[in-house]
C-alpha cells in the first residue's frame, strides 16, 4: 500500500511537529498509518504546487493561501484540512474543480468562540482595558471618568446565525440579554427557539447597542460594515468583530470611534494581520485588541485538532469526512 503523505503548513508550526496551539495530536496521523511533514516556512503567502507535489493531504494551520497555482498538476493530492472553522485562504471552487475536498472543523470552534465574544462584550461594557491601565498607571482617582455602560437592559444585534452566532445566541439567553439578529437566510424555528427577533440588517444595526460580528469572510461579506452600515448605529454604541477583518471597513470603523459616534469597539481580527504599529486602533483606550487568537484554550485546541484529524484520516481510508465544505466532490 502506498504511504498516504500529508503536509502541514509551516507558518504557525515547527518542523518537530509543535505548534503555536499547542499539541494537536499529530501521534494519531502515525497511529493510522499515515507520515506528515511541516512545510519550511517561506517568503510567499501561498502554498505552491512544488510544494505538495507528492503529498495526499494538507493540513492548513492559519493564514498560507491555497489557490487554483497550489493545485495545478498534482494527480495524487486529494484533501485540504483547515484547523478551525474559516477557509477564506482556500480556492473551493478550485479544488472541487480539481475533486479536491476541503474541510474545516465548524462544530469545535463554536463554544470557544462564543465565550470569547461574551469575554469582549463584558469587557467593553465594563471599559475593563482602561481600568487595566488606570491601576498600573497609577491614575486610580480617574475611575468615575469611566464606569462603563453596562448591560442592564441592552440589547444585542448578532450579525449571522451560522454555527458560532447561534452559540453566542444561546449564552445572550443565559444572561437574560434582549437580542436581535441579521442572517441572509430566513431562520425562523431557530430564531423562535434562541428568543432572537431576527431582522433586516439596518434595523439591527439601528435597534442594537451592542453590534456582534460573527459572518464567514467570502467575497458576498466583504466590507459587509462598511461607513454607511456604522452611521446607521446608534450614536454611542459598541461595535465587536469575531469574524474576519475583511467583513469590515475598518478605517471607517476607526473614523466613527475617533469623531465619537462609536462608543467603543472590541476586534480580534483585523484587515491586515498583525494590526501595524501606526494603528491608530491601538492608543484607543475605548477599543479591546486580541491578537486573532482570544478563543484559543487547551480545550479549543484539543477540540478542533480531533476534527480537522478524524477528516484527514477518513478521507486517507476512502470514507465520508464529517465536515466537507465541498461535499459535490464526494457525490
Amino acid at each position: 500500500m502506498t504511504e498516504y503523505r500529508v503536509a502541514i503548513t509551516g507558518e504557525n508550526a515547527h518542523p518537530d511537529g509543535s505548534t503555536i496551539y499547542g499539541d494537536i495530536g499529530l501521534g494519531r496521523l502515525e497511529e493510522a498509518g499515515l507520515s506528515w511533514e511541516v512545510l519550511p516556512k517561506s517568503g510567499s503567502d501561498t502554498v505552491s504546487a512544488a510544494e505538495l507535489e507528492g503529498f495526499n493531504a494538507l493540513f492548513a494551520l492559519g493564514h498560507y493561501k491555497v489557490g487554483a497555482d497550489s493545485i495545478r498538476g498534482l494527480t495524487d493530492f486529494r484533501h485540504v484540512a483547515r484547523f478551525g472553522a474559516g477557509y477564506d485562504q482556500v480556492d473551493v471552487p478550485a479544488c472541487t474543480e480539481a475533486g479536491i475536498v476541503v474541510t474545516n472543523a465548524p462544530e469545535a470552534v463554536r463554544k470557544p468562540m462564543a465565550h470569547a465574544t461574551i469575554a469582549m462584550l463584558f469587557a467593553l461594557a465594563h471599559n475593563l482595558v482602561i481600568k487595566d491601565k488606570l491601576v498600573r498607571t497609577g491614575r486610580w482617582n480617574e475611575k468615575q471618568d469611566w464606569r462603563g455602560a453596562g448591560l442592564n437592559g441592552a440589547t444585542i444585534g448578532l450579525i449571522g446565525l451560522g454555527g458560532i452566532g447561534e452559540s453566542i445566541a444561546r449564552d445572550l439567553k443565559g444572561l437574560g440579554l434582549n437580542t436581535v439578529a441579521y442572517n441572509r437566510s430566513a431562520k425562523p424555528e431557530l430564531a423562535a427557539e434562541l428568543g432572537v427577533a431576527q431582522k433586516p440588517l439596518p434595523d439591527v444595526l439601528a435597534e442594537s447597542d451592542f453590534v456582534i460580528v460573527t459572518v464567514a469572510a467570502n467575497a458576498q461579506t466583504r466590507h459587509l460594515i462598511s461607513a454607511g452600515e456604522l452611521s446607521r448605529m446608534k450614536p454611542g454604541s459598541f461595535f465587536i468583530n469575531m469574524a474576519r477583518g475583511s467583513v469590515v471597513d475598518e478605517d471607517a470603523l476607526v473614523q466613527h470611534l475617533q469623531n465619537g459616534h462609536l462608543a467603543g469597539a472590541a476586534l480580534d481580527v483585523f484587515e491586515t494581520e498583525p494590526l501595524p504599529s501606526s494603528s491608530p486602533l491601538i492608543g484607543m483606550d475605548n477599543v479591546v485588541l486580541a491578537p486573532h487568537g482570544l478563543c484559543w484554550t487547551d480545550s479549543f485546541t484539543d477540540a478542533v485538532a480531533t476534527s480537522a484529524i478524524d477528516d484527514i484520516i477518513a478521507v486517507s481510508r476512502g470514507e465520508r469526512p464529517v465536515h466537507p465544505v465541498n461535499p459535490e466532490v464526494l457525490d
